[in-house]
């Protein structure tokens, strides 16, 4: 009772802080995606130490079912990779149950595989997340945000993480696009007129580009909070491409058969010269 009683009456102040909450990001594909895709994934499973890689996802219709997989792992966020005809990137960031989701274009991407950067960060160690001042400036661009800051920042304590901070990763807003980098903080003595460290961020890699499409006030689902008018996706693009290439070709093949006309029309006056040649010949008139 005496021990109820202290509880009871003691101050807030007094108490120990709760532990934040844990987070977990779920990260899986889609069927139909291509080996650099596979590969970007693996890179950021590896920047992330507090994520659940799963199997992949058998269906593209139906996305709420991420819902009860994130749930079944204990996983608050979702970052799911859809592929359309074994090209097209799609990210989907959300934050399950509830939501919000949002809908992104990957494009430019590279990976670590493939720069060859001389970066090299402790494996499970947490990054600083740096934001342009840009992503501040309208709700939107805010809420894409903070769904980056739910996704990539490794929480202290987290699974499999360690305590080190040696990594920077880098979001930039220009022309409506978000371009990420990642890079690794290496610290180094200045010369010996310079009292001090000398810190150098080198890039590790994977490098991409994300083009926000819409956000969702739900995961997965819900009405639209925000839509990208001037996204135009790369499928109406090569639609657009086969399309001229077809009116050249059109064109190609309509002078193709103008000449063959104007050919056999040539053959045929030619003809009928030589007929009226042949008629008025002396030979044939003074036989």
């Amino acid at each position: 009772m005496a021990s109820l009683f202290k509880a009871l009456t003691s101050d807030e102040s007094t108490k120990k802080d709760s532990p934040a909450p844990k987070s977990r990001i779920l990260i899986l594909s889609s069927r139909g995606i291509t080996y650099r895709h596979r590969h970007l994934l693996n890179d950021l499973v590896c920047m992330l130490p507090h994520s659940r890689k799963d199997a992949k996802l058998d269906t593209k219709n139906h996305l709420h079912y991420l819902n009860e997989v994130a749930e079944l792992y204990n996983c608050n966020g979702v970052a799911f990779f859809e592929a359309r005809k074994r090209q097209d990137l799609y990210l989907w960031l959300s934050r399950a149950p509830n939501g919000p989701c949002a809908k992104f274009h990957v494009h430019n991407l590279h990976t670590m595989s493939e720069l060859n950067f001389t970066g090299n960060a402790l494996k499970g160690s947490r990054a600083i997340v740096s934001f342009d001042k840009s992503f501040d400036l309208t709700p939107s661009t805010a809420l894409i945000k903070e769904l980056l800051v739910h996704t990539f920042s490794v929480p202290r304590g987290a699974r499999k993480s360690k305590p080190f901070i040696d990594r920077v990763v880098s979001f930039t807003l220009a022309d409506g696009k978000v371009w990420v980098r990642h890079y690794q903080i290496q610290i180094g003595e200045k010369k010996e007129a310079e009292k001090g460290e000398d810190t150098e961020l080198i890039e590790i890699g994977p490098r991409f580009v994300l083009t926000p499409i819409v956000i969702l006030e739900g995961s997965f689902g819900g009405p639209k909070v925000f839509e990208n008018k001037e996204f135009v996706s790369p499928n109406a693009v090569r639609r657009e491409v086969r399309e001229r290439k077809a009116l050249r070709a059109g064109g190609r093949e309509g002078a193709r058969v103008k000449r063959s006309v104007k050919k056999k029309e040539v053959a045929r006056e030619q003809a009928v010269a030589k007929a009226m040649e042949r008629e008025f010949d002396d030979a044939v008139l003074f036989a």
